[in-house]
């Protein structure tokens, strides 16, 4: 009986829709570089902005214009993770932190997980501001 040892390799179209000189296509991401870039846009899609999607997104925007408190850090850090359990089957979630920057009116969010087809440790960091 033959198995099958190859790595589930993930992929994911580049969003600046550049196309390949030489096949025309759309250039891809794969595996760590298209999971980032999806956990970055899960974290900042608000829900109902998805069109035939509205479940899809996390509550961090309307969480940022309350009082920032340890209260509100938890519940941030809870929605931000169970967004990310819950529509992001590629990965599996170590931490999640959110850090205040009162100054400039930002949240950093730092995401450490890994990838389900590899045991390093992957951490992404972005920040979110508040516009209004």
């Amino acid at each position: 009986m033959a198995t099958n040892n190859t790595v589930k390799q993930f992929a994911d179209l580049d969003l600046s829709f550049a196309a390949n000189p030489f096949t025309k296509d759309i250039y891809l991401k794969t595996d760590e570089d298209a999971v980032k870039t999806a956990l970055k846009h899960l974290l900042r899609t608000n829900n109902f902005e998805r069109p035939f999607h509205p479940e899809i997104g996390t509550q961090i925007r309307s969480l940022m214009f309350e009082n920032f408190s340890s209260a509100v850090k938890i519940a941030m850090e809870r929605t931000i993770f169970e967004s990310i359990e819950k529509y992001e089957p590629r990965v599996r979630l170590i931490s999640v932190t959110v850090e205040e920057s009162a100054d400039i009116n930002d949240l950093t969010i730092n995401v450490i997980f890994t990838l389900k087809n590899s045991p390093a440790p992957i951490t992404i960091t972005t920040s979110i501001s508040r516009v209004r």
